[in-house]
């Protein structure tokens, strides 16, 4: 049975892959922080470790043929910044697994990061990449539009009243789900590709996407459309008056606003029902909320 080792196996998409690659027979080892706050995931073994400290990660890849690192960081905590995470809590990870003989290394980066080599968390990636391309060990970079945990905002926007945009809207997203996404990185690896960008099934423009989360609410749309200097000047300000936790990922929100953010179509998970699905989970944790407070009353 082949070995894979996830790393960032707690977040988003580090859940999603691991649970494909057990459907797809494979022995998972989850990398993860603290084992007890890693449930429910599907892991055949938990491996505590912390990829920013190289000693923890000695021998943990013993065995292994293949290692997926979706590690990253969004908002900075602990101390750490994008260059300690995304770049060098990677490397350690390269470093583990040139030593341990893994066959095969791949990792999760941004599409379009060339057009945003000034945003800090998209530079720390990129130079972990330049790395990983220099490494005798093999290698598939993937590069993904927004997840559909990430078009979150826009609902959430549309349920305040008001969905706010830079510019006319017309810039083109294809996000995917998190499930899409992880089948098609392992289709990616096993097919022993290098690179490969990957978006969900279906294209939308942010005009779109705001239209599509106030019918999934069933309201009429209220959309304003803000001067995309407003965007520009707020890039610039944002690092001055705000703590690194703040800018750090609203720079990357801002500059991929600004971009279209289209891949190559994979997929059949589809963001209508992502967002319906999402408000019937909402609605039914606020009802049984309701019920646990009618009982303790």
């Amino acid at each position: 049975m082949k070995r894979v080792l996830i790393a960032g196996a707690t977040g988003y998409l580090g859940r999603y892959l691991c649970a494909e690659y057990q459907r797809r027979g494979w022995y998972v080892i989850a990398l993860v922080r603290k084992a007890v706050n890693a449930a429910p995931i599907a892991a055949d073994q938990l491996v505590e470790a912390q990829a920013t400290a190289p000693a923890t990660l000695k021998g943990v890849m013993a065995g292994v043929d293949l290692v997926v690192s979706c590690i990253g960081i969004t908002r900075q905590a602990d101390g750490l910044d994008y260059w300690d995470v995304d770049y060098q809590a990677n490397l350690n990870l390269l470093r583990e697994a040139e030593g341990a003989g893994v066959e095969r290394f791949a990792f999760i980066h941004v599409l379009r990061a060339s057009d945003m080599a000034q945003v800090p968390m998209v530079a720390a990636k990129s130079a972990f990449v330049a790395e990983l391309e220099r490494s005798m060990v093999a290698s598939t970079i993937i590069y993904p539009t927004g997840y559909f945990s990430d078009m979150g905002d826009f609902l959430r926007m549309a349920q305040s009243g008001r969905v706010w945009l830079f510019g006319d809207g017309s810039k083109k997203i294809n996000p995917i789900d998190g499930a899409d996404l992880a089948a098609s990185t392992a289709d990616a690896v096993a097919a022993e590709i290098e690179w490969l960008d990957i978006g969900g099934p279906d294209v939308f423009t942010q005009k779109e996407l705001a239209e599509l989360a106030f019918a999934s609410i069933g309201t009429a749309p209220q959309i304003t459309f803000l001067p995309d200097v407003l965007r520009r000047i707020a890039l610039r300000i944002l690092p001055l008056v705000t703590p690194r936790r703040i800018h750090g990922p609203a720079r990357f929100f801002l500059s991929a606003l600004a971009l279209d953010m289209v891949g190559a179509r994979h997929g059949s998970s589809h963001l209508k029902d992502h967002f319906e699905n999402t408000l019937a989970a909402t609605q039914l944790a606020r009802v049984h909320q309701f019920a646990m407070e009618r009982k303790k009353s």
